[in-house]
């Protein structure tokens, strides 16, 4: 058992920690004119405003246009943000 435990230790610093990172934003769709609200879990790497926009212009899709990233925040603010979203809450 005594044993054991560096390799327990090792194994579980070797792993990378993850802080759950997501953004809400606002995008359209035209003819007709449609609006929506999302949120959009991120990387790690992208869990800045800038790289949010990024990363939803590229994994928007059926047309819709990013407008604006709200902001980035953790887990925490998701509960908050679920209702809003509907069913863009976690969709792309």
């Amino acid at each position: 058992m005594i044993r054991a435990l560096p390799l327990f230790l090792m194994l579980a610093l070797a792993a990378p920690a993850q802080a759950a990172c997501y953004a809400d934003y606002k995008a359209k769709r035209d003819d007709p004119l449609r609006l929506h609200y999302g949120v959009i879990e991120l990387s790690e790497n992208d869990c800045d405003l800038q790289a949010a926009a990024t990363a939803l212009r590229q994994r928007l899709g059926d047309g819709w246009q990013l407008l604006d990233v709200e902001s980035v925040f953790g887990e925490d603010g998701l509960d908050q943000r679920r209702d809003g979203a509907g069913e863009y809450f976690l969709r792309y």
